[in-house]
């Protein structure tokens, strides 16, 4: 059943959205948590197991030391402080694809607590608040079998994998974070994109959200204007992408506030986000903290890193992603909005790479925001999952250069790249795409002066605005492999304009 949803600026001209978001970090740690078993992503199922990982009955866990220094670096970075004396819990429930039927997590005294991260969307600053960042155990993966949907509804049967199970897992809790109206959507991917951007020059995950090493489950409130009293939020599970955890709030926003205006209640529940629709679906009813029967986990001695400790992890930790971002627009001639739309568009990396390869700052800037962008939210994709590279961008942009291909054709080949088609020179191979030669240039050139023999005389009587016309069947008689520029050169120079 499809859900009622209302226009979303209609949506927040009544109601102030509350999001929060609990962020999953995979460490990059070269065995797990608890136990020597590999971390490699990837391996054939269930081969990077043991007895420890496996709750096996006897065996007992070991902390992993590398995964609470990784921690820790997280927790100074995102301006927390961090406890001198910490300790695992047992988180109890059963999944199927929890080995022991508990989860080694942190409760009520994480590794860290009380941070932020400044975000910038449309030029205003908004300060996430951390409320805790805490260590814990993955948990392993189940595939559903059989069904259209790769969920457990329909599916024939399930297998579960237990090779991520036991992978050192940071979470980072937000407080509800309020006070962003109608940019409640933008400023959730933005902090999920700053997040990333900082964990990455941390070097303690590799953040590949679609390897799943980033996720985020996404929370969302709403309470009528001037009301102090939040509303009842709901849990989008296991987002795994910058478009998807904007595309979920939005979703809930309009959702949620169709529900309010007809005067039915939220329901705090875990939601599904579908990425295929960019919508979300009931899951099931949220648990509660004491639903989980938290206790001291007995098989582990509390954490207590030693001062002397935390300040050496503080002063090696590397420059913000905020002064890298700067000096990398500075080096290049980006002004500040420049800097912000790239960003949180999350192509800075892929711009800056571009560069390196041989492209301008501004054809660099321009393929990416300009083009790229648009392209990968057309298709539903992540702009850095696209098939074209930053070597192929700045080679079109060398062969835009040169007058190889004209801006056209090279946004063709681009489309026909996207498109499965093969690298640049197969598809200009396969559709013999190349600027049109200097006769058959000229050869268009007469024969528009003749077609068009009205504006042709304008401009000989000095209107050089009539000369529009004429490029442009220029353009068409060259089926766009013209370059419009010399064939105004040309067309001025036969009529007698000035170029």
């Amino acid at each position: 059943m499809t859900a009622t949803l209302a226009a979303y600026d209609d949506v927040l001209t009544r109601y102030d959205p509350v999001f929060g978001l609990e962020t999953h970090v995979e460490l990059g740690t070269v065995t797990k948590l608890f136990c020597g078993c590999s971390t490699e992503f990837g391996a054939p199922p269930n081969t990077h197991v043991c007895p420890v990982c496996l709750g096996l009955p006897g065996s007992l866990p070991v902390t992993n030391a590398a995964a609470i220094e990784s921690t820790i670096r997280i927790g100074l970075a995102l301006h927390c402080d961090i406890a001198s004396w910490s300790r695992f819990a047992r988180k109890n429930y059963f999944y199927p694809d929890m080995p022991k039927d508990y989860q080694i997590s942190q409760y009520d005294e994480p590794l860290c607590t009380d941070g932020y991260l400044d975000v910038t969307v449309d030029g205003e600053p908004y300060r996430v608040e951390i409320e805790r960042v805490h260590l814990e155990e993955d948990t392993g993966k189940t595939l559903h079998v059989g069904g259209a949907t790769g969920r457990i509804h329909g599916a024939t049967h399930s297998l579960v994998d237990y090779n991520r199970a036991g992978i050192p897992l940071v979470e980072i809790v937000t407080r509800p974070v309020a006070g962003t109206g109608e940019r409640v959507a933008e400023v959730a991917r933005a902090y999920v994109s700053e997040l990333r951007d900082l964990l990455r020059d941390l070097g303690v995950s590799d953040v590949r959200m679609e390897q799943g090493s980033l996720r985020a489950d996404v929370n969302l409130s709403l309470m009528p204007k001037g009301s102090t009293e939040l509303g009842t939020r709901t849990e989008t599970k296991n987002v795994n992408s910058l478009r998807s955890v904007e595309a979920a709030v939005r979703h809930e926003v309009e959702r949620q506030g169709a529900r309010l205006d007809a005067g039915e209640r939220i329901v705090q529940e875990t939601r599904h986000f579908h990425e295929d629709s960019g919508t979300t679906s009931s899951g099931r009813s949220k648990e509660e903290a004491q639903d989980y029967r938290y206790f001291p986990e007995p098989d582990l001695v509390p954490l207590a890193p030693p001062p002397q400790q935390v300040e050496a992890i503080r002063a090696s930790l590397p420059e913000p992603p905020g002064v890298r971002r700067a000096r990398f627009a500075e080096a290049n001639g980006y002004s500040p909005l420049d800097l912000e739309q790239m960003t949180n568009a999350g192509i800075l990396d892929l711009v800056g790479a571009t560069i390196a390869a041989g492209a301008s700052p501004t054809k660099a800037k321009g393929w990416w925001l300009g083009y790229l962008v648009g392209a990968a939210t057309e298709r539903g994709e992540e702009v850095d999952r696209l098939a074209v590279t930053p070597a192929d961008v700045a080679r079109l942009s060398a062969m835009e250069d040169d007058g190889t291909l004209t801006n056209k054709l090279a946004r063709q080949v681009v489309d026909a790249m996207l498109g499965g088609e093969g690298g640049i020179d197969a598809v200009i191979a396969a559709h013999g795409w190349q600027v049109a030669g200097d006769d058959e240039l000229v050869a268009a050139v007469d024969a528009a002066i003749a077609g068009q023999a009205d504006a042709a005389q304008k401009v000989r009587d000095g209107n050089l605005g009539a000369v529009g016309p004429l490029v442009g069947a220029v353009m068409k008689a060259t089926g766009g492999t013209a370059d419009a520029k010399r064939a105004r050169e040309l067309l001025l120079e036969r009529l007698g304009g000035s170029v």
